[in-house]
């Protein structure tokens, strides 16, 4: 045997699991096919989120929330209704008792610290017992994607400075090694080595072959995101209509889902492969790292939403509520873009861009840049920059300006400025009285109730045609390709179980891989920050088992 284990994909889940592996005394081999600038995968690109339950930063912001509300809200927003969510279910069940009970101290233990206003995302859909999050639980980790992956990624130096661990960088692994029922080892490709910028394109021609074994190999290598012809072949046509000819991507072009294919021919079971998040707020980067390169505007909840037709999408596709509601709206248009209008006063509160490259205040996790970007004249530097040179960006002093430029780049879908002007001018009559009829104003004057949103997420309700509010911003939304929610269907210890149920020996998974935990503990909706901690929790549930 070379290892006792072999981990594959080097990113969260797979450091995760080698670092409870290696804390068991278990000799790891953790392999990659990109090079060490990559180590931490996707995690690293992310804003650091994490969805945590009765916190003390949530009882410092006046939060009151608990394990059996955060059941509530997942469960409503999941929707189990498939045989094969058994396992997923009670992973699901799992995550909570962990993020209302040891992860904080579990995390904070190997280092990382929060943002103390917690984020409010996935606000919901309208009822108590149907998707959301009913209190803010979103937790930004200080130094951002990069302040998840450190400390794991200190670990994995320090483990194998003591000879625990073999990082293998640049091996590809295209096969299973197996017999009868059991995994005995993973053989593959030596790729060159390549020092692009960590999430650009690497090299792929090959330079040998590796043959490895070990009692139990772990895979931890991402989903499908960055493949969109697999999207599009996994894509719900039942559910959300036919896929959008034209997305940007959310994730480096290795999130190809390869593996898991590699795995299924092995005889794995895939289940929920229907099962995916994307995001609407995409926009294409000016400064692109990975082909597509797309960067998600987060937004607050006060810009208007209008559909490529020219009309205001209604409660629950409101900014920020309802994820999977909102797509399916979008596209029954016909096309897939949609558009925000809003003013000058929106985008310097509102306005936040998902990943740790656009929030370098975050990462550099000091409260000084954090009040100067937050707070200081102007939106963030990144908005700024995007508002300057992103093709998505229309700015204008006046509205017909405005629906021109917005016309200008889509003509396969034109604007009526009459109908737009209509549309807000009723919603602009709404904001003279404290009382409204419009969901979306009454989501703002709730949203303000809360000390978080009120500091630095919602800006104070005002008329869109004030000209002291301009100048007016258009911005063309994108579908956003992102997670797999379905995956590798795995046991409550990460055992790989094939179609009938039965284990495969030696084979396990972890993260999003395997749906971040039995093959798709998210259901059919996410309440954000449980990529990155069922992540976290899977691998460490994997390492605990191996």
């Amino acid at each position: 045997m070379d290892a006792d284990v072999i981990i594959i994909g080097a990113g969260l889940a797979g450091m995760s699991a080698a670092h409870e592996a290696v804390k068991r005394g278990r000799k790891v081999i953790l392999l990659d096919q990109e090079g060490p600038q990559s180590l931490g995968g996707q995690a690293f690109w992310s804003l650091g989120g994490l969805f945590m339950v009765d916190t003390p930063e949530q009882r410092r912001m006046r939060i009151r929330d608990s394990h059996a509300l955060a059941r509530s809200d997942w469960m409503g927003s999941a929707r189990f209704d498939r045989a094969e969510d058994a396992n997923p279910r009670k992973w699901a069940e799992a995550y909570l008792d962990f993020a209302a009970g040891p992860m904080r101290a579990y995390l904070s233990a190997l280092g990382m610290s929060w943002f103390p206003v917690v984020g409010w995302a996935e606000r919901g859909g309208g009822l108590a017992t149907g998707h959301g999050n009913s209190v803010p639980r979103f937790h930004i980790t200080w130094g951002a994607g990069e302040g998840v992956v450190a400390p794991f990624a200190a670990r994995m130096r320090e483990a194998e400075a003591k000879g625990q661990l073999q990082l293998k960088f640049r091996h590809r692994v295209t096969a299973l090694d197996y017999h009868d029922d059991g995994v005995e080892g993973v053989h593959g490709d030596i790729l060159a080595d390549d020092d692009a910028p960590r999430g650009a394109p690497t090299s792929r021609e090959i330079t040998g072959s590796f043959d490895l074994k070990a009692d139990a190999v772990v895979i931890t290598t991402g989903g499908i995101g960055g493949n969109q012809e697999v999207v599009r072949d996994y894509w719900p046509r039942d559910r959300l209509g036919m896929p959008p000819e034209h997305m940007v991507t959310g994730v480096p072009d290795y999130v190809d889902g390869k593996m898991q294919l590699t795995a299924e021919r092995a005889g794995a079971h895939v289940i929920n492969r229907d099962r995916m998040w994307h995001y609407c707020e995409g926009l294409k980067n000016w400064d692109p790292i990975w082909p597509g390169h797309g960067i998600r505007v987060l937004p607050g909840p006060s810009s208007l939403w209008f559909d490529s037709d020219g009309v205001r999408m209604e409660a629950p596709c409101l900014p920020g509520f309802d994820t999977a509601a909102t797509l399916k709206r979008i596209l029954q248009t016909g096309h897939a873009h949609s558009w925000f209008i809003l003013t000058q006063s929106i985008i310097e509160k509102e306005f936040a861009l998902s990943g740790s490259e656009q929030n370098p205040d975050l990462v550099a996790a000091k409260w000084k840049a954090v009040l100067k970007e937050r707070l200081g004249k102007g939106a963030t530097r990144a908005v700024e920059a995007f508002k300057e040179k992103g093709e998505d960006f229309v700015v204008a002093r006046d509205l017909d300006t405005l629906i021109e430029g917005m016309n200008r780049l889509t003509p396969e879908a034109t604007l009526d400025p009459a109908e737009i002007r209509a549309q807000i001018e009723a919603r602009d009559a709404q904001i003279a009285n404290p009382f409204s009829k419009d969901a979306q104003i009454m989501a703002i004057r709730a949203a303000r109730a809360y000390r978080g949103d009120r500091l630095i997420r919602t800006a104070r309700p005002h008329r869109i045609l004030d000209p002291k509010h301009g100048p007016l911003i258009a911005v063309r939304l994108n579908i956003l390709t992102r997670k797999s929610l379905g995956g590798l269907h795995t046991d409550m210890q990460g055992r790989v179980l094939q179609p009938g149920g039965q284990p495969f020996t030696g084979l396990f998974a972890a993260g999003e891989a395997a749906g971040f935990g039995g093959g798709g503990y998210h259901g059919y909706n996410a309440l954000e920050g449980t990529f990155l901690g069922g992540c976290i929790f899977s691998g460490k549930r994997v390492g605990e088992a191996v």
